[in-house]
């Protein structure tokens, strides 16, 4: 077992030193800046980014000096190498709809073999039809983003309209610094390459397509900065922000993109919209190395490396719902042993990301098998945007009866001992939340997001969902199938749960484990 472990060890190391020289050897600027930087005195305390009115920076290069300390990457037991030249992927495989199927490369403006000057390339995924983009020396104008602020208190916003905190660009919000002989003051992009690569799709508005579309040109005369990004950085827009299942797609996009442009380590973040606080942001600070609001820049920034990801409906998880997707969850392992099989580890290998950034163990032993959690996630009232009323629609008319029928009888199970966790997620710390998924043998409730912390949950667990004729949508029989985990539909009548059946349909499953 010992050697075992440590040859996954060396084998991680070596990935992660050959991931880290394609970086720095694909991001030319980046890598020539890092050798003609210089360290920071001991007695400095050591920061992400030194600005300009620092003593430590370089004026010379107009650039500033600091210490790397961004968050290293997990070591997950359901990590899979990504492809760095995804070109063998095949169309509408597993590994193109949830990894690397980004092989299609476009470079706009290539960088230069000396360094310095701008770089912006996308990487399409025909599968998704979507792009992950990135770039070098870009430069934000946060005056020119029309949003609202963004990061306040809920309770300070109450009634602001969405369409308030959604990003509008004027032309110029984003720079890209060229050669001066190149066409200063001209777009990026035409209409075309927006249509061949960041298609409008479905969505009312594609954000990531219009700051592409905002981009313009710049001389290197043109190109001051107020403060200087870097470390590598996603810049994001949410939209359904306060929604777990639509958060999660985000997160999703965010995680792929950071593998997808082989980043060494977990970036930076930057939200390029104007919604308030929720307690999702603190996940979003937990999973990437830090977070700010744009227009919580006081003047012109500069990113050295910045990353725009899909939208969060443009991933697997939104476009899967609509798709004929023949792919089923496994261990890497497996994925590894059955190359032809349409099989995936990246929903668990995301799960594991989630989980190790609150520091929970990703190889804790499973239950034993006369001990048993089952969590029933709730449904309950609580204030969640500036729209919002603080109640939410109900699912299942009688979810207390079911909850007190359940908890009556594991009261009263002679064979194994069985809790039944009262899963009010709303109104729990998100490491708490991860635990109690973590520790559940029986993960159950009505159709709601709440379910979607299933991509979290042990390969063991099994999803029992209440499913009211209102509601009979494929989000989580579909995630559990990708996760590679059992899934238990109760379909209702209307709205009501008949007790006695949810009962039995958990004494089943636990008898199956040996209950």
């Amino acid at each position: 077992m010992k050697t075992k472990t440590l040859y996954i060890l060396v084998s991680l190391f070596v990935l992660n030193s050959i991931t880290l020289y394609h970086y720095l050897s694909s991001n030319f600027d980046y890598f020539h800046h890092r050798l003609r930087s210089h360290s920071l005195p001991e007695n400095v305390n050591i920061s992400l980014t030194v600005y300009h009115n620092s003593p430590f920076h370089d004026r010379a290069n107009d650039v500033p000096l600091y210490n790397f300390v961004n968050k290293p990457w997990p070591i997950s037991p359901s990590y899979l190498p990504w492809p760095l030249s995804p070109n063998n992927i095949t169309y509408r495989s597993c590994e193109a709809y949830f990894g690397n199927g980004f092989s299609r490369r476009v470079d706009l403006l290539k960088p230069k073999l000396r360094g310095g000057g701008g770089w912006f390339r996308c990487f399409y995924s025909s599968t998704l039809e979507s792009s992950v983009c990135e770039g070098g020396r870009i430069r934000m104008h946060p005056e020119k983003v029309k949003m609202s602020v963004g990061g306040e208190e809920l309770e300070s916003v109450i009634g602001r309209k969405e369409d308030d905190e959604l990003p509008k660009f004027e032309f110029g919000a984003f720079d890209l610094e060229v050669d001066e002989k190149l066409n200063s003051r001209k777009k990026l992009v035409d209409g075309s390459f927006l249509d061949q690569y960041l298609k409008k799709g479905s969505v009312p508005r594609h954000t990531v397509r219009e700051l592409i579309d905002s981009m313009q040109l710049v001389g290197a005369n043109e190109f001051k900065c107020s403060e200087w990004i870097e470390e590598p950085t996603l810049l994001v827009t949410r939209f359904e922000y306060a929604n777990l299942f639509h958060t999660v797609t985000d997160w999703y996009s965010a995680y792929v993109s950071s593998r997808v442009t082989g980043l060494p380590i977990r970036p930076r973040l930057v939200f390029i919209d104007g919604h308030c606080l929720t307690p999702l942001d603190d996940t979003w600070k937990a999973m990437f190395s830090s977070l700010r609001y744009a227009k919580h820049f006081s003047g012109p920034v500069c990113f050295r490396h910045a990353i725009l990801p899909p939208l969060g409906y443009e991933t697997v998880l939104s476009r899967g719902l609509f798709e004929d997707l023949d792919c089923r969850g496994g261990s890497a392992h497996e994925v590894l042993q059955n190359p032809n099989e349409p099989i995936t580890a990246r929903i668990s290998e995301f799960g594991d990301m989630i989980k190790a950034a609150f520091g929970l163990p990703l190889n804790k032993p499973h239950p034993t098998s006369n001990h048993h959690n089952i969590l029933f996630i709730r449904r309950e009232g609580y204030l969640a945007h500036p729209r919002h009323g603080g109640t939410v629609q109900p699912r299942l008319e009688n979810e207390q009866e079911v909850f007190d029928g359940l908890k009556k009888w594991a009261s009263s199970h002679s064979k194994c001992k069985v809790n039944v966790i009262n899963g009010i997620l709303a109104h729990m710390p998100m490491k708490e939340q991860l635990r109690a998924i973590e520790e559940a043998s029986i993960i159950m409730g009505a159709h709601g997001a709440g379910l979607t912390h299933i991509v979290s949950a042990t390969q063991e667990a099994e999803i029992v969902e209440l499913i009211g004729v209102e509601f009979m949508r494929p989000h989580y029989a579909l995630i559990s199938k990708w996760k590679g985990i059992k899934y238990h539909p109760m379909h209702l009548r209307e709205a009501y749960a008949v007790p006695s059946e949810v009962i039995d349909k958990v004494s089943n499953i636990l008898a199956n484990l040996g209950c």
